[in-house]
């Protein structure tokens, strides 16, 4: 039952992450079905996955009409299609098939109210939670130390980027998403030092939502693509974590950089100067795009 739990939770966690519709069934779908046709997940459990894809357009299925005739259980012929479409025997149209007679048998019901989508929201972010801490509990079970050590690694980063996703402002750029707390949030403070020299420090998670590798770009205060503009003048960094100057994304990855702003440490630099009337942004100014995020710096 656990494993059948954690599965479905993994059915949810894959659909809520994709934020645009394939004009194929996307390949990750194959694992759902083979799941159900090797009986790890039960027929309910495969039909609640499917119904949500359809709903959240994972899965593109043609306009279809529930007809009078019933049915108290999902044909043979579609679970043997599940299974063969799994293994690639049959291609993704044969397998829409089999997924458009369930929802004119009325087993799979799709909703698109407003009320609906909101609910089904709700549950998919639960239900990513749900999937990552049941991943990790399956870590807690291996016994040598360095190989759950190496397992929960990679689960508990996860969970901490999904975490600081549901309390961020995001911004797009091109392929990269930008995520941000806001001033006052761990690692984005404003203060002013006893000597009187403003100290910004801004924190922000990157992600990469595209299937290129993209790197963030910022070798030295002069040669960087953030800074902070008042307006009239742009502010050079006085420290970073950019290792060698560039933040490397594979397709899917995130990260954390932090970026601050003060003293001026040479190299093109510059001191960093607050003038409460003035406005302030953190300007992105990437080769892939740029943007502007607003900095109440009050």
């Amino acid at each position: 039952m656990k494993t059948a739990i954690t599965a479905i939770a993994a059915i949810l966690l894959v659909a809520s992450t994709a934020s645009y519709a394939y004009a194929e069934v996307p390949g990750w779908v194959k694992n759902n079905a083979g799941w159900w046709a090797d009986g790890t997940i039960s027929e309910s459990e495969f039909l609640t996955g499917i119904s949500f894809l359809i709903s959240d357009g994972i899965i593109q299925v043609p306009p279809t009409t529930v007809s009078s005739e019933t049915s108290d259980g999902v044909p043979a012929w579609v679970k043997n299609s599940a299974a063969w479409w799994a293994d690639g025997t049959i291609s993704d149209g044969e397998f829409v098939n089999g997924v458009q007679h369930l929802m004119s048998l009325g087993l799979i019901s799709v909703s698109t109210s407003d009320e609906s989508q909101e609910s089904m929201s709700d549950t998919s972010s639960d239900s990513e939670l749900a999937a990552l801490e049941a991943e990790l509990e399956k870590c807690s079970e291996i016994t040598k130390a360095y190989k759950r050590i190496d397992c929960e690694k990679p689960v508990k980063q996860a969970i901490t980027v999904y975490q600081y996703k549901q309390n961020a402002e995001k911004f797009v750029v091109g392929p990269i998403t930008y995520y941000w707390k806001g001033i006052g949030s761990e690692g984005n403070e404003f203060e002013i030092s006893p000597t009187g020299q403003p100290i910004l420090s801004i924190r922000m998670l990157a992600e990469n939502n595209s299937s290129d590798i993209v790197a963030l770009n910022c070798t030295s205060p002069s040669i960087c693509s953030y800074d902070v503009w008042d307006g009239s003048k742009s502010f050079k960094y006085s420290g970073m974590d950019f290792t060698s100057g560039q933040i490397v994304l594979n397709p899917a990855d995130s990260r954390e950089f932090n970026i601050l702003f003060g003293p001026n440490i040479g190299y093109g630099g510059t001191q960093f100067e607050y003038d409460p009337s003035k406005s302030y942004i953190f300007r992105i100014n990437e080769q892939f795009g740029s943007t502007n995020v607003p900095l109440p710096l009050e």
